[in-house]
């Protein structure tokens, strides 16, 4: 992990730039969830689209299944449990089986 102490300096701009690209991301991750949870979106959208959105890949599983309809955060956890799936594992870090189950649990 980077010690905060050596990185280097930004600039104004780059700072700026930082955080627009952070906000952006929460944005995006927001938006996913509560179309997850109005049901405008499927599971396997979201998947499909981290394919091609690294800020989608970097989304945390466990807030989107909590997101779901008929889901919350008991019943996220006790899944994400029997299926073998780390609480803090990303989308991008689902093996090809944890994402096969996933998608069987919701089809």
């Amino acid at each position: 992990m980077a010690d905060i102490n050596n990185l280097p300096p930004m600039t104004a701009d780059q700072r700026a730039a930082a955080l627009a690209k952070a906000a952006d991301a929460r944005r995006t991750r927001a938006e996913i969830k509560a179309l997850l949870k109005t049901g405008s979106l499927t599971l396997a959208e979201v998947f499909e689209r981290a394919d091609q959105d690294d800020i989608v890949a970097g989304t945390k599983v466990f807030p989107l299944l909590a997101s779901m309809p008929h889901m919350g955060k008991i019943k996220a956890k006790r899944l994400m449990e029997e299926l073998g799936i780390a609480e803090n594992r990303k989308i991008r870090g689902l093996g090809s089986r944890q994402r096969e189950n996933l998608l069987a649990t919701f089809a």
